[in-house]
């Protein structure tokens, strides 16, 4: 066993500081290895989703840590996409009621850690940068003031609010699936005429703010008067999938829950986690989560921004590989729900054991693991995590409108709804 242990801790993540030659995307995405712990949230909740009111006084609270420490020139703008994630091809004068960029100016350097590294946060909107029409947007950071030298594309929300959603989170109506899938109905209520709503509206659905799951409404089932309905059988059926898993690391003193050893020494810090196990047969068991979420937390000293360490977190999971030509990835909010070769799992076909170390800032995290199918090319949690209707999912519903002759698309509706235990009772 000791063995083992000496061979997985040699998978401590390192940094490659290779030149970056990437563009900018329309995506949550980090585009630089020395960049972690990206967060972006309503500032009225921390984790909440980046949606602010338009023309109000809530902000987005961003930031992000830069493990190559020192002080960089980074900078920031933001642009306005379509419903679909595409650049609205609009001038900035349109959505912006301000400057188009601006630098980072608030930092701060990490202290009592092994790891140094700077700490970067801003707030928008702020007085250089102020978007003035609702929609999505997605905040672009760059270095040096140089916008093809991308660090981080982050998406948010600007809400234009002009309609009421009513939803409801229901069994799925395909009998084969009632035990699996969540289905969610919804209705749009309005209060102004909308000429064709078969055109001019999308109405947009995610579950726990995960990008992968979204599916686009562009016919209502029925059209009433003020009111659209959005309840056809075979629409926005989502696999229930399980509760996410979870580990506990806001104090490295102690074993905390799901951590099985902490390894430091005057370099680095290890934490390995208690082997998993696959959990796709077996009867449903309840158990609280955060919806993917994780939360920055530091209770071995007083701030959990620049206080909080950074660790390699290895990750096993004891079971056969789903098919022959895949690969197994751990993921969860902290890591947008994206494969990358930082969270691909290395398979030991021999022991039939996936296994993995990540690099992870202090906290409470939840994470579920996922494979990846090369042949129908679909990332599905599945094979390890079974697929429940009672599991307890949030679901975001957005609503995009384009007025006769208007060149973008404003979000002009948006709730946050969950099938919590005691409302399905």
């Amino acid at each position: 066993m000791q063995k083992l242990i000496a061979v997985l801790l040699l998978f401590i993540p390192t940094l490659s500081f290779a030149q970056n030659d990437q563009t900018f995307t329309s995506e949550n995405k980090i585009y630089l290895p020395n960049i972690k712990t990206v967060l972006c949230y309503n500032s009225n909740k921390e984790q909440s989703l980046p949606v602010i009111m338009l023309n109000s006084s809530e902000t987005i609270t961003f930031s992000f840590d830069d493990l190559l420490a020192g002080t960089k020139n980074y900078w920031y703008t933001i642009e306005h996409c379509t419903a679909e994630w595409k650049p609205s091809q609009i001038s900035t004068i349109d959505y912006l009621g301000s400057f188009n960029d601006d630098r980072i100016i608030n930092y701060r350097y990490s202290s009592n850690t092994t790891r140094k590294y700077t700490h970067y946060e801003l707030s928008l909107p702020n007085t250089q940068i102020q978007p003035k029409i609702g929609g999505n947007y997605v905040l672009k950071v760059y270095l040096d003031g140089d916008k093809n030298k991308p660090v981080i594309s982050q998406r948010f929300y600007v809400l234009d609010n002009q309609v009421a959603i009513a939803a409801e989170i229901t069994n799925s109506l395909q009998v084969e699936y009632r035990n699996n899938k969540q289905k969610v109905n919804f209705t749009v209520n309005h209060a102004f005429p909308i000429p064709n709503p078969y055109q001019d509206l999308k109405a947009v659905v995610m579950q726990n703010f995960n990008a992968n799951t979204i599916q686009v409404n562009s016919r209502p089932a029925f059209v009433r008067p003020n009111q659209l309905v959005y309840n056809d059988l075979n629409t926005n059926d989502f696999w229930g999938d399980n509760e996410f898993r979870k580990f506990d690391t806001r104090s490295l003193r102690y074993k905390a829950d799901n951590v099985k050893d902490i390894y430091r020494d005057k370099e680095s810090v290890n934490v390995m986690l208690f082997q998993d196990a696959p959990r796709s047969v077996g009867a449903f068991g309840n158990q609280f989560d955060e919806n993917g979420n994780f939360f920055i937390r530091n209770t071995d000293g007083r701030d959990d921004k620049t206080e909080a360490e950074y660790m390699g977190v290895l990750f096993t999971l004891n079971a056969a590989a789903p098919s022959a030509n895949g690969d197994a990835y751990v993921i969860g909010r902290f890591n947008n729900y994206t494969m990358s070769n930082e969270n691909k799992l290395l398979y030991d076909a021999s022991r039939k054991q996936f296994y993995g170390n990540i690099m992870l800032k202090q906290g409470l995290y939840d994470y579920e693991f996922a494979w990846f199918n090369k042949d129908t090319k679909t990332l599905e949690t599945k094979p390890f995590e079974g697929a429940f209707f009672q599991t307890e999912n949030s679901y975001q519903v957005f609503v995009y409108y384009r007025r006769p002759g208007a060149r973008w698309d404003t979000l002009v509706g948006f709730t946050n709804l969950s099938n919590k235990v005691s409302d399905r009772r």
